[in-house]
């Protein structure tokens, strides 16, 4: 008996340690996966990303085209994005979350564009310009669009009541909240942000905002309570351009895009940063929202699109 024990124990104390040093091993945004575009491929395609191992995987696969803007279905199981794959403009499209079974859910034709969608219960919000800014709703099967009025990339409420969204006002543009049917609209943020890039989003609770404002001639991140009654409170103080931000589901964290320029203040300069599609130009950051120690998602530093395109969090 003497000489058997050790054989039996040994290859479960190898396992021990194996597992131990796995999970020492293992990085603070273990478990979480992202939406993201990336021009790895040479087009603006939708990867689901691993931020702890760097695992990613091309979900769209559309040659010749650029999709953009992916949100998660509120189980995880599908995605909203916008793409140009069917005639010239961005429209809303849906699909299974391994790629498979894509349907479009909007026809506008140029110059209308849809984008930045958000998804909560049966419904999908999202920006839609026409003659001008508005903002719209419809059911992931295309049905119900309902129109919501004057705004920019609303953003539900996790409960599914509110959308948090910007508005023109005087100097600029600034932060609201409305009733997801379009009513009682009311301003939470009283400074105006000359330079747009606002893209509001929601705490998992509900209880908080978290926003791109200009802070001397950068946009850094600020939280403000969705109620409007606190003052807004700078997350990051980074001197360059942040935006745009998404909180991750358990609430530790927040993503954000960051870059050294707004270049989507010129046309000229956009086409150019579009065509010549620099791999560093907008990576993906984080910061914990009591912290400001922000900093790069490694396996996110290069390959990310040019686009506005939040790092969206798989529900869990």
């Amino acid at each position: 008996m003497t000489n058997k024990q050790p054989s039996v124990q040994r290859p479960l104390l190898f396992l021990f340690i194996a597992m131990t040093a796995s999970a020492a091993q293992a990085g603070p945004l273990a478990g979480h996966k992202f939406l993201i575009t990336s021009v790895r491929t040479g087009d603006t395609e939708i990867f689901e990303v691993d931020p702890d191992s760097g695992d990613a995987r091309n979900i769209t696969r559309s040659p010749d085209s650029e999709d953009r803007y992916p949100c998660w279905s509120p189980d995880g199981r599908q995605i909203a994005f916008t793409s140009n794959r069917e005639g010239g403009t961005y429209n809303l499209f849906v699909c299974n979350a391994d790629g498979s079974a894509v349907r479009q859910l909007t026809h506008e034709k140029a110059p209308s564009v849809a984008y930045m969608p958000g998804w909560v219960g049966d419904r999908i919000v999202f920006g839609l310009h026409r003659d001008k800014p508005e903002m719209a709703s419809i059911r992931p099967d295309g049905t119900d669009l309902k129109l919501l009025g004057a705004g920019h990339d609303p953003c539900f409420s996790p409960d599914g009541t509110k959308i948090a969204y910007t508005s023109e006002v005087a100097g600029g543009v600034s932060v609201f909240v409305m009733n997801a049917d379009g009513t009682g609209k009311r301003r939470i943020v009283n400074d105006a942000n000359p330079w747009g890039a606002i893209f509001p989003s929601w705490s998992p609770d509900g209880r908080q905002i978290v926003y791109s404002f200009k802070a001397g001639e950068a946009l850094e991140l600020f939280v403000v309570d969705a109620d409007g009654r606190g003052a807004p409170r700078q997350l990051t103080s980074l001197g360059k351009i942040c935006t745009p931000a998404a909180w991750s589901p358990d609430g530790n964290w927040i993503s954000f895009r960051y870059t050294d320029e707004a270049y989507w203040r010129s046309k000229e300069r956009t086409e150019k940063v579009y065509a010549e599609k620099p791999g560093d130009k907008r990576p993906v950051w984080v910061i914990r929202p009591g912290s400001s120690d922000a900093h790069v998602v490694e396996p996110l530093r290069y390959q990310c699109a040019m686009d506005g395109s939040r790092a969206a969090w798989k529900p869990r």
